[in-house]
């Protein structure tokens, strides 16, 4: 199995990177480049990057917000070409680390009900099912609020 990425903060030179990856994981639902700055500043220290080392540098990120002691993974997304190389894992347990030292308790997203890969592996890191929530994203698909302890 290849080496796990590594795992750093973003840089605002890894932007447009990360905006190709967004578009080839969300398509017509990708954020832009003002959504990810602002969440640049706001989350900044939490805007994590698994950098590929390739020539392509980053292969995926996550955002991840601390409000009221509480964190939210915001967004998590690995180029589909890297998919299945350990990106994903790497970047969550980089963000659960963090969190620890933060002295964070509880860590909560929001995913598409219907996305049965995702919400398998947000299981398989201990995230529980809450509640759904109707009518979450802009298509009106229904979103599944879930939480873990960190």
């Amino acid at each position: 199995m290849p080496t796990p990425p590594h795992v750093r903060k973003l840089r605002l030179s890894d932007l447009d990177r990360i905006l190709q990856i967004e578009q080839a994981s969300f398509g017509k639902d990708a954020y832009d480049r003002n959504l990810f700055a602002e969440y640049f500043r706001r989350c900044g220290s939490l805007f994590l990057v698994a950098d590929g080392r390739g020539k392509r540098g980053a292969c995926g990120y996550a955002i991840t917000c601390i409000r009221g002691g509480r964190a939210e993974l915001v967004s998590i997304a690995v180029d589909p070409a890297d998919r299945g190389r350990g990106a994903a894992s790497a970047l969550l347990e980089s963000t659960l680390r963090r969190l620890r030292r933060r002295g964070v308790k509880r860590f909560g997203l929001i995913v598409r009900l219907t996305n049965h890969p995702a919400r398998a592996f947000y299981e398989k890191y201990g995230f529980r099912r809450m509640r759904i929530v109707r009518g979450y994203y802009e298509d009106g698909e229904d979103g599944l609020s879930m939480t873990r302890e960190v």
